[in-house]
């Protein structure tokens, strides 16, 4: 069997169960959407991080690859669903012929992409990370009544669009938001993501780059 691309993860029945039955759990619990747009963009962005910084092809698709994947622990349980995505990654990957190393390389980054237990150790997990935390944005909100909006609801609401920029010039990787403050003030942002932008930054560094913030066009971070 040649390399497994993301094509070959997009096309797996097992892969699509895991994200649907996740993003149904979630649904239930009331969380945004965590399913096939959100990995989709994921696993797009990731790899643009690492293809803009130069690093060679395959490493661009391992990237896409662990960022289509990186929320399937989600079918098992929202508490540790990085760990146990992990695991279900490597198991899918090497059952279908995925060499060992890559395999490993891909669930080294989807264990560490949650904020509350993992950094950016390779370049791979950073890449992920940077896209996964900025993914913000108002097509994420399932609930339609905006007067029942709890906080996340509210600042993903808000969010009208989400950028991720590399700057290679001038060593940057810039989160360009546009935000409604009528609906949300840029404050409530800090306060439900200053964790994730905390971590962005760290990744950032990892890959030899300075995060920056800009919502509305002023410079936050």
């Amino acid at each position: 069997m040649g390399l497994i691309t993301l094509e070959d993860i997009k096309n797996n029945e097992e892969v699509n169960s895991f994200l649907e039955i996740g993003d149904k759990q979630l649904a239930a619990l009331g969380y945004t959407e965590h399913s096939y747009r959100h990995v989709g963009l994921v696993s797009k962005t990731a790899g643009e991080i690492l293809e803009k910084l130069g690093f060679s092809d395959r490493e661009v698709e391992l990237a896409k690859i662990a960022g289509y994947l990186h929320d399937i622990g989600n079918a098992v349980n929202r508490v540790d669903h990085a760990h146990s995505g992990a695991i279900l990654a490597y198991n899918i990957l090497t059952k279908m012929g995925m060499s060992y190393g890559e395999a490993a390389e891909i669930m080294l980054a989807i264990g560490n992409h949650d904020e509350n237990t993992g950094a950016a150790v390779s370049n791979i997990s950073a890449a992920l990370i940077i896209a996964d935390k900025s993914d913000v944005h108002r097509t994420r909100v399932r609930n339609n009544d905006i007067v029942t909006f709890d906080i996340h609801d509210r600042v993903n609401y808000a969010v009208e669009s989400s950028h991720v920029i590399i700057d290679r010039e001038k060593n940057l990787v810039v989160l360009e938001l546009r935000i409604d403050t009528k609906i949300c003030p840029v404050m409530d942002y800090f306060e439900i993501f200053l964790a994730r932008m905390t971590m962005n930054r760290r990744a950032a560094e990892f890959l030899g780059l300075k995060f920056q913030l800009i919502i509305n066009g002023t410079y936050l971070l």
